[in-house]
């Protein structure tokens, strides 16, 4: 095995190691570390939760004396600051590694320095690039440098691109193995974003059912006219998720006795703009006054096209049932973007296609030339 095939190797199976922290380690990165000697990976570790040990640590301690003279391989460049932990290049200095090999800078300018660190301390430290570690840090980039939180919006489809049949029918699109993935993923995520057109369709509770729960979502309901009742089943288990109204000023001036019983009830009501200026507004305060770092988009067409106009949606995951539904008035997944031209059309790259029981599961990010 050639030495970039072996880098590789260790780099992709840190990267799994990595993806075992979503749901816990966020706002911080997903980071995945294996240590190697001799060509035999001896330490494995992962940051597992927000606070607690980096996945350097945790793999040196996995590793013991082997550790001494081996090479770590880490998703991220190792830390260099003192926070809720020590930096983990002292770490890996202490330890004794004779060489480290990370995939992606520390975008964080708190943090970095990393690299710096082992080289003054002599050890021999590689910054490796790879696509699968930049989809796996992207999230964690864009919180740092633009203050934002990371935003999915997933649904279920037919075959020939329905989401409901023309009188609103979507249950069930997708297979009982989908739908798992779903709660799955609430149950990791910060916040669940709908508007009032799936809550007058389906009354939905947007929690996490049937699954361990990592981190309680706010579910987040872009309602401009201040319709959401109090007796739906949003308002009413307020009590297991907090629940965020997003409404027009106006709408709160004018329904100011349904504002207050919605806050009574425990709900927050928050005014924004309209169109696609007032959901940014909405996401970055989401992000900088509530710590919202992931966004899970549970939603109609109208809305997630809204979302996709105004730039504001990093993943795409979608659900492919095998049926066929033929019918025109169907609503699609994405509405009102409405390009003129191909070229207008915005541009995605598969990230991964997976089985689903009987459905494709399908993930795509925004092409960087989009």
């Amino acid at each position: 095995m050639s030495a970039d095939a072996a880098t590789r190797r260790f780099l992709l199976a840190a990267t799994r190691l990595a993806l075992r922290g979503h749901g816990g380690a966020e706002p911080n990165p997903m980071v995945g570390c294996v240590i190697v000697r001799d060509g035999h990976i001896v330490g494995r570790g992962w940051h597992r939760c927000c606070g607690e040990a980096h996945a350097e640590i945790n793999a040196l301690a996995d590793a013991g004396d082997r550790a001494r003279g081996a090479t770590a391989y880490i998703t991220l460049e190792p830390c260099n600051h003192h926070g809720r932990t020590g930096p983990c290049s002292h770490a890996l200095i202490a330890a004794g590694v004779a060489r480290v090999v990370f995939a992606t800078r520390d975008p964080n300018p708190t943090a970095a320095g990393g690299m710096q660190a082992l080289h003054a301390a002599g050890i021999e430290a590689v910054h490796h690039p790879m696509p699968e570690t930049d989809d796996l840090n992207a999230p964690f980039v864009k919180r740092v440098t633009a203050r934002m939180p990371w935003v999915t919006a997933k649904w279920a489809q037919t075959l020939d691109g329905a989401i409901a049949t023309r009188g609103g029918e979507s249950q069930w699109i997708s297979c009982a193995a989908s739908r798992r993935r779903v709660h799955r993923e609430r149950a990791r995520v910060d916040a669940i974003l709908t508007g009032m057109g799936t809550v007058r369709a389906d009354d939905p509770r947007l929690t996490a059912r049937g699954t361990p729960i990592l981190r309680r979502a706010r579910r987040v309901v872009v309602d401009r006219q201040l319709d959401l009742e109090v007796t739906s089943a949003l308002v009413k288990t307020i009590g297991q998720a907090p629940l965020t109204v997003a409404c027009a000023q106006e709408a709160i001036t004018r329904r100011a006795d349904r504002a207050g019983l919605l806050r009574s009830a425990g709900a927050d009501v928050l005014a924004i703009d309209d169109g696609g200026e007032g959901l940014n507004s909405l996401l970055r305060d989401l992000h900088t006054r509530l710590g919202v770092s992931t966004v899970l988009v549970e939603a109609g067409g109208g809305l997630v096209g809204k979302l996709v106009e105004a730039d504001l949606v990093d993943e795409l995951w979608a659900f492919i049932a095998p049926i066929v539904m033929g019918d025109a008035q169907a609503p699609s997944p994405i509405r009102g973007v409405d390009p003129v031209q191909l070229a207008d059309c915005s541009r995605w790259r598969t990230v991964s296609v997976a089985r689903s029981g009987d459905d494709v599961e399908l993930r795509l990010r925004r092409h960087a030339n989009a």
